[in-house]
Formats: structure tokens, C-alpha cells, sequence
């Protein structure tokens, strides 16, 4: 059997309502956004040195962001939601379909430019739908677009709330388990004109107030707005979606914490559940970052628009009382002159009972231990290591491999933050045994992953690096090996 067949074959097997049955047919893995990704395959050594091969696109995609594979040997790509600040920026958001291997394009469609339409463009998330094709949100707009040829084949507009249409982006579109569509807009504080996810950060460090953020619940069919929920506070980051006890419980991550709505799709409601507040915020930290959830454990990590006053801190909170609170501060105590800074989420393998925390502030990683039964937290690694993505898993439950990126400053005493927000750094990626955090292999120094993307795995033991210009594709094999499968 090749290995693409093994490969999808496994996919197969594993659970994903609402989503197309593939490797990674979700923005980050599944409605609850775990970063787990068990089928994917890695072809290195685990006691013997690695090699990783590398090779760019044979198309340009400009401002590559997320990436997605539906049948082994096709991607869908989605570009152009990473624009500059200010000024003429890429036309966008886009989805592109290409080959899986080389990266040539086979078809690509634009649903916007910023330059003609004046909207706040953001990134925005990919979902293939169990039928194959895809449902896309960005700004106040949804459409459905058909997987094989590209068309459009519906649209719809989306209320923005309590914010004015001109500062909603519906980044975040999770597809619950009866396949409905939830999506929720982030807000641009008010009297912020830049563009892009991070003009949130730059307009809350201006003191600007940002508005509430909406939930909708749409029909994956014909993009029919079935409820809407007004949320009590700005929800910047993703939300996620899990059962919980015979309902559909969506847990968002918002300044103060995280919240719990239900979606009932026999009554077409949403509603919020204003007996679950996981508030773990500690004097000093800033907003929550989106939640994962591992058994009974919802779990956050907080400083997600960073802290010069209190070290970022993992919090765990029971899914039946809130108050049922754990508090983990993985890199201990921030010291003096110290930028503490977690842009993205914890991920969290919970068949492992893992969870991995980064901050890029301080330029560390964790691997972190849970009790399912106590919610009890230790640090089982800490690695020196700069990145601001995600904090993926490849492979089987007793062998998985965490996937990291990993920044070099052009200027090495330049201040991190710095660095970040005008991308003079280079970066690579690094695979490391999840379970000690020992390196496997590493890869060349890249330009920069595009803001808000991750590495994903791809059909072939293959990952994808997105980055402005396209994307790598990498390939870990032992040193001695050649590429290719």
C-alpha cells in the first residue's frame, strides 16, 4: 500500500462531523482546534540524524495564510488576508486550489480587494466541507465556493453587532457537529483605519475601545443566517466547539476569559450560558488567547496582546463549574525588562495529556502535563524557542512529533516586539519528540511564516510553510534518505 493510501485511509477512521474526512480539512485540525493532526506522517529517524528537504511553490501566492488538503494530491490555499498596514495592498482575501506537489495553481478566486472596496481585511480561516467544497467568512461576507471548479455558489452578508461594518472581520468560522456554521467577527477598535488581524493589537495600545464582537449561526447549504447572539465582550480569537452533556457547547475566548453559548438546532437558538465564566486572568496579563480543550479541562493561556508586568500563565477550568480552576505559569515569573507575549493558542493533545504553550516574548516553549482527573499542571520541558504559531502534533497517539518554527532576529538585540511587527527576523522549522521535547530535526532559515498561519501536515509525510511569497513545502527523512514518496 503507498503511502498516500495509508495516509487517507487513516483519515478515514477518524472522527470529524462537519468536516471533509482528510488530513487536514479544518483551519487547525477540528472544531475544537487541537493542532493534533494523527494521521500525518513522519518519515525522519527517532534515533539517528535527519535532513529536511525543502522546496517553493512552482506559483506565487501573495500573503499565504492557511492551507488545506482535501483527496491526496490537491490543496486549497487561502492568500491575500495578510495586508500591510497602510497603503496599495494585495487583491484579497483569495482561494486557490493547486497541486498538492509542486504547488502549481489550478484555479483561483478573489472575493475581495481592500483597494476597490475600502473593507477591513483580516485573515481569515479554511474549511472544507463533508461534501467538498468550502465555506469562507472575511469582513461582513460569507460565501460558498464549489471545491472543484472554484464558482461561487452562494453568498450572504453578515451583521456585524455591536461594531460598525467597517470594523468586523468574520475570521472565525467553526462547523459544528450537525454542520451548521458558526462564525464570529473580530472588531477593529474604533477609529483605527489599518489594515489587517493586527491592527487590533496597534489600536488597543492607542487606548482605542474595541467593540463587542456577534455569533451567527449559518446553513451550510444556502448560507442562511439561522440565529444571531450579540456577545457581552470583544472576542478576538477563535472559538471552538465540543458536546457537552447532549448539547452543542461553543466555548469563546474573550478579554476576560472564556465563555460557553449553545447552538440548538431544533429551536435554531443561540443562547449564552451565563453560569460558565472561566475568568483566570491574573493582575498584570492581558486578553485571553482562543481555548483548546482536553477530557473535562477547557483550557487558555493568557497575554495574547502581550505584558511587560506579569509572565504569561496556563489556566485550566472544568467544563461543569468554571470555579473548578487550575493556574500554571510554565516559564515561572517574568523578569525585570521581560516582554511576555502568546499570540497563539495552546494547543492540546488529549489523548496524551499534553499541552504546549509558546511565547514568543521571551522566546520560550512548554510541554505541559494535566492530571485529566485534578486539572494539575507540571512542566515536563522547556525549550529556547521563538515563535508566534501554533504549536502543531503529527502522527499516532505513542509517537508524536511537535512542530515548531523557530525566529532569528536580524539584529540579535533588537527588542522581540520589535522584530515582530516589522518581520526582520528569519525563521525555521524544527520537529521535536512531543513527549521530551528533544530535537529530531531541523530545517534552513526562510523568510517569515505569514502572521496568524501555522505548519500543516501534507499527503507523503510533507508539512507546508506559508509564508508572503507562496509556501514550502518541507520533507523530513533520514540523512542518508533521498526526498520523495
Amino acid at each position: 500500500m503507498g503511502l498516500y493510501q495509508k495516509e487517507f485511509e487513516a483519515c478515514q477512521k477518524l472522527a470529524t462531523p462537519g468536516y471533509f474526512p482528510t488530513l487536514n480539512g479544518a483551519e487547525i485540525a477540528d472544531a475544537q482546534r487541537s493542532g493534533v493532526f494523527p494521521a500525518a506522517t513522519f518519515l525522519g529517524s527517532w534515533d539517528g540524524p535527519n535532513k529536511v528537504h525543502a522546496w517553493r511553490s512552482e506559483d506565487s501566492y501573495e500573503s499565504c495564510t492557511y492551507i488545506v488538503n482535501r483527496k491526496p494530491g490537491e490543496i486549497y490555499i487561502v492568500g491575500g488576508d495578510n495586508p500591510p498596514f497602510e497603503g496599495t495592498a494585495p487583491a484579497g482575501p483569495y482561494i486557490a486550489k493547486a497541486d498538492g506537489v509542486t504547488g502549481k495553481q489550478i484555479w483561483r478566486t478573489y472575493v475581495d480587494n481592500l483597494n476597490a472596496s475600502g473593507n477591513w481585511i483580516g485573515a481569515a480561516n479554511l474549511n472544507i466541507l463533508p461534501g467538498g467544497n468550502i465555506a469562507f467568512s472575511w469582513a461582513n461576507r460569507i460565501v460558498l465556493i464549489d471545491g472543484d471548479t472554484g464558482l461561487i455558489l452562494k453568498q450572504n452578508n453578515l451583521p456585524s453587532g455591536d461594531a460598525p461594518a467597517a470594523d468586523s472581520n468574520y475570521k472565525h468560522l467553526t462547523i459544528a457537529p450537525d454542520g451548521t456554521l458558526i462564525c464570529k467577527n473580530q472588531t477593529r477598535p474604533t477609529g483605527n483605519k489599518l489594515q489587517g488581524t493586527l491592527a487590533i493589537i496597534k489600536g488597543v495600545e492607542a487606548g482605542l475601545k474595541q467593540p463587542n464582537s456577534h455569533l451567527v449561526a449559518v446553513d451550510p447549504d444556502t448560507l442562511e443566517i439561522l440565529a444571531e447572539l450579540a456577545l457581552p465582550e470583544p472576542a478576538t480569537v477563535p472559538h471552538i466547539i465540543k458536546p457537552y452533556h447532549g448539547k452543542i457547547a461553543i466555548y469563546i475566548g474573550m478579554d476576560s476569559g472564556c465563555r460557553r453559548a449553545f447552538w440548538d438546532p431544533a429551536a435554531k437558538t443561540l443562547t449564552m450560558d451565563d453560569s460558565w465564566h472561566l475568568g483566570a486572568l491574573t493582575k498584570g496579563q492581558t486578553t485571553a488567547c482562543a481555548p483548546s480543550i482536553i477530557g473535562d479541562w477547557v483550557v487558555l493561556q493568557f497575554n495574547g496582546l502581550g505584558s511587560k508586568v506579569t509572565a504569561s500563565s496556563v489556566a485550566v477550568g472544568h467544563v461543569d463549574d468554571a470555579k473548578r480552576l487550575k493556574i500554571h505559569f510554565p516559564f515561572g515569573e517574568l523578569k525585570k525588562g521581560e516582554w511576555s507575549f502568546v499570540l497563539p493558542k495552546a494547543c492540546a493533545d488529549e489523548e496524551n495529556s499534553m499541552i504546549y504553550s509558546a511565547d514568543m516574548g521571551i522566546s520560550k516553549v512548554a510541554g505541559i502535563k494535566i492530571d485529566p482527573a485534578t486539572g494539575e499542571m507540571k512542566t515536563v520541558f522547556t525549550l529556547d524557542n521563538m515563535t508566534n504559531t501554533f504549536q502543531p502534533t503529527y502522527g499516532p497517539k505513542e509517537k508524536r512529533v511537535l512542530v515548531l518554527t523557530n525566529m532569528k532576529k536580524n539584529v540579535p538585540k533588537e527588542p522581540n516586539n520589535l522584530a515582530f511587527f516589522t518581520a526582520n527576523y528569519t525563521e525555521q522549522v524544527t520537529f521535536h519528540n512531543a513527549a521530551t521535547g528533544e530535537k529530531l530535526a531541523e530545517s534552513s532559515f526562510f523568510e517569515p511564516l505569514t502572521p496568524n498561519s501555522l505548519v500543516v501536515p501534507a499527503f507523503g509525510g510533507r508539512c507546508y510553510f506559508p509564508t508572503r511569497k507562496g509556501f514550502i513545502t518541507l520533507q523530513v527523512v533520514p540523512a542518508n534518505a533521498a526526498a520523495g514518496q
